[in-house]
């Protein structure tokens, strides 16, 4: 399996020239992880990556361990308050579902190699995960969950339970994401067709009017 991701090699940094960003090695790591794989990735591809040395590169990252769990925290953060602000708004839970696989769909497709770190299920991620990014991921989740809870509560759920209609949810809008990222070539119809269509086929198929 192959992906459209490609890493860019920046020109060397002269020395002096001002100070690496952790954003930027960051996001430089987030390419070479995906293209290469968590096995294939060095900390003097990443450095080259930049355009660093990679002892300048160690001074803000002591592994590449370190630098795959700081990209799955901070993805994991956003989506964490993301997730608590759609869930806290004074709407209907079925509103209010829909508003935050919206947001979980959109927010993949702007960040695809973060994404498919966090979420795509390669043994990278698995080999390194901390327990603290662990749980941030099982709150993350549980936000989401809750608010179907309430919908099911209320009697909306056409079939299943409220945490079988969790999972397939998440599980759809997971798997559109994921094909989008990691298919480019295909033809697939206007990303704002598939995202409305996905949710209103979903929305429509296990909730009640």
């Amino acid at each position: 399996m192959t992906t459209a991701v490609t890493t860019r090699r920046s020109a060397r940094k002269p020395k002096g020239d001002g100070h690496l960003r952790r954003a930027e090695i960051l996001e430089a790591a987030e390419r070479i992880f995906v293209a290469e794989g968590y096995e294939g990735a060095t900390i003097r591809k990443i450095a080259d990556e930049v355009g660093v040395s990679s002892t300048a590169l160690y001074m803000h990252f002591p592994d590449k361990g370190c630098i795959l769990l700081e990209i799955c925290e901070r993805t994991i953060i956003q989506l964490l308050e993301r997730n608590a602000e759609l869930a806290a708004k004074p709407l209907d839970p079925v509103t209010r579902v829909k508003q935050m696989l919206d947001s979980y769909m959109r927010w993949g497709l702007a960040h695809p190699n973060a994404y498919q770190l966090v979420f795509s299920g390669t043994n990278p991620v698995s080999d390194v995960w901390a327990e603290s990014t662990a749980e941030l991921s099982a709150r993350c989740y549980e936000i989401f969950s809750g608010v179907v809870r309430e919908m099911a509560a209320e009697g909306r759920l056409r079939t299943g339970t409220a945490d079988s209609a969790a999972q397939v949810l998440w599980g759809a809008c997971h798997g559109v994401v994921a094909l989008l990222i990691l298919r480019p070539t295909f033809e697939w119809a206007p990303t704002e067709e598939l995202l409305q269509v996905t949710l209103d086929g979903l929305m429509h198929g296990l909730v009640v009017d």
